[in-house]
């Protein structure tokens, strides 16, 4: 069993710096490519961990920075690209062509998490099967719609890799995980059809490099890829039962914890505020999406 949670070079091309998402360890995983001297960033974290991001890619000697990689939208993924491009300077920002709307005007974004994210503009619009030559080393583009309708993944194939945002499901650790549906743009059968798009890749790869958290290798990985249907539909017709219930958002907070991560060290019986914000946000993604009427 691998389970990859560590900051620093993982493999022959890739680091992995811990984003520290509320400035909490072990929510948000970052990713630098480097090929002979060049170098991609895969999205930016928060507003708040900037420093401390641009501190371990000096410390890592991993600037400049060439290029940057947006998975999605969403404002965790995109809200420290102001302050680091004043740390790094200037380098070619890409994202899904479906984001480019989202990314130049946030406000539907920020009105949906009460996040303040700039505008991002000047990006350079991608596309399933295009392909990002790093210096000789080819990523190939895919897209990996469900999460959002903007979102996309890297495939690695030199070293069996695929860079996933959070569009298959959030690990934070093996006791604590967190499903997709999130608003405002949850697609369901997008979600699976990209399930499926990810098994179909399995001979390709050894690992999944997860945003929310860490790479996860070997039998972890298969554990994953198992698990991702069943874990989707438990916990969200579990949640669509405890809202008919009671609506609280501490009541299915509390239910979702005992049942799915009774054990996690990251969510315990004495800090669950963090929880109840994922889960807050995942109630509004199923009513957004017609799941709780």
């Amino acid at each position: 069993m691998v389970y990859i949670d560590s900051e620093g070079k993982f493999n022959d091309n890739t680091y992995f710096i811990d984003a520290m998402l509320f400035r909490l360890p072990h929510q948000l995983s970052l990713y630098i490519i480097e090929n002979n001297g060049t170098r991609m960033l895969i999205d930016t974290g928060s507003a708040l961990a900037a420093s401390k991001i641009f501190r371990k890619l000096k410390e890592f000697g991993l600037l400049p920075i060439h290029k940057l990689f947006i998975t999605h939208s969403h404002w965790d993924h995109t809200q420290g690209y102001e302050r680091l491009k004043k740390k790094i300077g200037e380098f070619e920002t890409m994202a899904s062509e479906k984001a480019i709307n989202n990314l130049k005007d946030p406000k539907k974004m920020n009105d949906i998490f009460e996040y303040d994210v700039g505008p991002i503009e000047n990006v350079t619009p991608l596309k399933e099967g295009d392909i990002i030559d790093l210096n000789g080393l080819e990523l190939e583009v895919f897209d990996f719609f469900g999460h959002t309708q903007d979102h996309i993944a890297i495939l690695d194939k030199k070293n069996k890799n695929i860079f996933t945002g959070d569009a298959i499901i959030n690990m934070y650790e093996r006791e604590t995980f967190s499903p997709t549906f999130m608003p405002p743009d949850f697609n369901e059968s997008e979600l699976l059809k990209t399930f499926q798009k990810l098994r179909n890749l399995k001979e390709d790869l050894q690992s999944i490099s997860l945003n929310h958290f860490g790479v996860w290798k070997d039998e972890d990985f298969d554990f994953v890829l198992n698990q991702m249907e069943d874990l989707h539909f438990k916990t969200k017709n579990a949640m669509i039962e405890w809202y008919n219930e009671n609506p609280d958002i501490g009541y299915i907070t509390s239910k979702y914890h005992e049942t799915f991560t009774p054990n996690s060290t990251i969510h315990t019986k004495e800090n669950m505020l963090g929880l109840e914000l994922v889960i807050s946000w995942l109630i509004n993604g199923l009513k957004i999406s017609g799941f709780i009427k």
